[in-house]
């Protein structure tokens, strides 16, 4: 987008949110999303493993451009793993 069609007015997209509640799902998931990807840069395992918790946290971020609800639950689930201790095997 050129920057003289740049903005800073509300988007239709964030009016809608507002009124159905979305928009504090989306700021709590945005700041979840950061928070983890600071957790895992942090963590001191191979490579391989950093590489697959970030892809995980990519597909998530996807995810929570079509489905917000879905993205919440799998970043909860994903965080929950990171807690205990469970990490995705190596790639390579």
């Amino acid at each position: 987008m050129p920057p003289e069609q740049a903005t800073t007015r509300p988007r239709w997209h964030n009016l809608c949110m507002e009124h159905d509640g979305q928009l504090e799902l989306y700021t709590a998931v945005a700041g979840q999303l950061k928070e983890a990807h600071a957790r895992v840069r942090a963590l001191q395992v191979p490579e391989g493993v950093r590489m697959a918790l970030t892809r995980k946290l990519l597909v998530i971020t996807a995810v929570a451009k079509h489905d917000l609800a879905d993205a919440a639950r799998r970043l909860e689930s994903f965080i929950t793993d990171l807690d205990e201790g469970r990490m995705p095997v190596e790639e390579r």
